[in-house]
């Protein structure tokens, strides 16, 4: 038995059957309408091939790192460097046709896949960025370092594109604040601090892991956070975009985007995880919060009573 307080996201797919019916699954042509603000259940490579052209305005990619993994029942196996290669070009040949000339695709990686997918981003698309993000989990190693850092390229179909950089302001605690006559400068003073909104770096060690506490959190292996999602989302795209994501696994870019008012489309092969994508996108119909972004704000991990008292 659960703790009242584990709000893990972990249903069976026979309890999940309510939440399966409501994704799409297609073998022919289809119309944007027909999977606008949907979840469709399938294998990407063959699902692309059926969606419109030219109408997506933010890829978000999370493919398989190159690494062994069990996602509940579907196994994939690390590959070599060249087989890895063919796979990460495959997807993007299969999706470049669905991208308006003015996208912005985000692709996730570890350490070791960033290697190869900045350079084979490289050769279809303008890099404009790669980011860092510490993700505080992981299993330490005995005979090497902690894995703690992954990778965000950032690229587009052109040099020209969307970045609300306004958007995507990190609010950060005021150490040493400096006046001017007695005022502050560039800073305020709140209820419940001293504080300043910085431009956005390429480093971002703000964000949490999902956890067994937290709404968002699932049984999926590798569930990236909300807050990581609302960075990239509200950066690059703007209030009625399309965001693609196809390999979307439990619907985090999904849910986000519902939340910040963009269509989305979510391709997925495993049935659970569509189950559980259906269920977020369900809650967030009368939930649209996200942990670690208050009043139009990104701020630092563990500054939960300073977010409380903004929102009075």
């Amino acid at each position: 038995m659960k703790s009242p307080k584990n709000k893990t996201i972990d249903f069976s797919l026979e309890d999940g059957q309510k939440y399966l019916k409501r994704c799409k699954e297609i073998n022919s042509a289809v119309s944007l309408q027909d999977i606008l603000d949907k979840t469709i259940l399938g294998d990407s490579f063959h699902i692309l091939q059926f969606l419109p052209k030219n109408s997506v305005d933010l890829l978000i990619v999370d493919p398989c790192y190159n690494l062994d993994k069990n996602f509940h029942g579907m196994k994939f196996s690390k590959l070599n460097e060249t087989d890895y290669v063919k796979y990460t070009c495959k997807w993007i040949e299969a999706i470049i046709p669905l991208l308006k000339k003015t996208a912005s695709i985000y692709v996730c990686c570890d350490w070791e896949s960033s290697l190869l997918i900045g350079n084979i981003l490289n050769q279809y698309f303008n890099i404009v960025n790669r980011i860092t993000w510490q993700r505080e989990k992981g299993r330490g190693a005995l005979t090497n370092w902690k894995n703690a850092m992954e990778d965000i390229w950032f690229a587009t179909v052109s040099k020209q594109y969307t970045f609300n950089v306004n958007a995507v302001m990190s609010r950060r605690k005021v150490i040493a604040p400096y006046k001017i006559d007695g005022m502050p400068k560039d800073w305020e003073e709140t209820e419940s601090g001293n504080y300043r909104n910085t431009y956005p770096s390429n480093f971002w060690d703000d964000i949490s892991i999902p956890y067994w506490s937290m709404p968002e959190n699932t049984a999926h292996p590798t569930q990236k956070p909300e807050k990581l999602l609302a960075k990239l989302i509200l950066a690059s795209s703007n209030k009625g975009d399309i965001i693609l994501d196809p390999f979307v696994g439990s619907g985090t870019t999904s849910v986000v985007a519902k939340k910040l008012d963009r269509h989305y489309i979510g391709i997925e092969q495993n049935p659970l995880y569509c189950a559980w994508a259906e269920y977020r996108l369900e809650l967030a119909d009368t939930d649209k919060t996200i942990q670690g972004y208050t009043n139009g704000v990104f701020w630092e991990r563990n500054t939960l009573a300073q977010q409380s008292k903004e929102k009075k």
